[in-house]
């Protein structure tokens, strides 16, 4: 048995890392830490052609955020187990592996009380990604390390110009229903915009 406890530790709150250490070596996972990918924050494989499981978690996400993704994944390799693909990515199975997962570092008393707060609201109907809850995000990125250059759409004024990570520049327009109409400044082709999407603003005094 491997002992990934201390490498694990420079990730997630330590007193997580015995748990996810144990769960590696149980479903024998290979669990790699990757480079920042903008379009998720972790990924689940499912066992392919004499491969094992493996989880991949982003390497940038704070200790609290990287748990939660880490258990997020670990849902799906949970579900995979019982279900194979049978059942939806997240329907009520994974809901369920996700909220059984969840219970024992709720009772380590790991987490912060406003993020157990939004975890409480999050799991009465877990859904595809922390980042699409609102109020778990936001009680999220309260940890995160502060990069004055970045911001999310929400916060930006109307009319703001901002870019994204691939150089991609739009301008902020009005809100429909859950998202920001944004115009791309190139083709003048209009895109929607989760208000938490991460941004760099290019003229907005904020």
């Amino acid at each position: 048995m491997t002992d990934f406890i201390k490498p694990l530790s420079k990730y997630l709150p330590s007193e997580a890392a015995p748990i996810i250490s144990q769960w590696i070596n149980d479903t024998n996972c290979r669990f790699k830490v990757t480079r920042s990918r903008s379009s998720k924050l972790g990924d689940y494989r499912a066992p392919f052609r004499g491969s094992t499981h493996q989880i991949t978690v982003n390497h940038d996400l704070n200790p609290y955020s990287f748990l939660i993704t880490t258990i997020h994944e670990f849902a799906h390799l949970k579900t995979w187990q019982e279900h194979k693909h049978l059942v939806k990515p997240h329907g009520l199975e994974w809901k369920e592996s996700f909220k059984t997962l969840m219970q024992p570092f709720l009772k380590l008393n790991i987490f912060p009380q406003e993020i157990v707060y939004a975890i409480s609201s999050y799991m009465s109907n877990p859904a595809a990604s922390s980042c699409t809850d609102l109020h778990l995000y936001r009680a999220l990125k309260n940890y995160d390390r502060l990069d004055t250059f970045i911001h999310t759409v929400e916060e930006l004024p109307e009319n703001s110009i901002f870019q994204l990570k691939n150089g991609r520049t739009f301008q902020k327009k009005e809100k429909l229903r859950k998202r920001y109409k944004c115009i791309e400044i190139d083709t003048n082709k209009i895109y929607l915009f989760h208000p938490i999407a991460e941004v760099t603003p290019l003229n907005a005094n904020i």
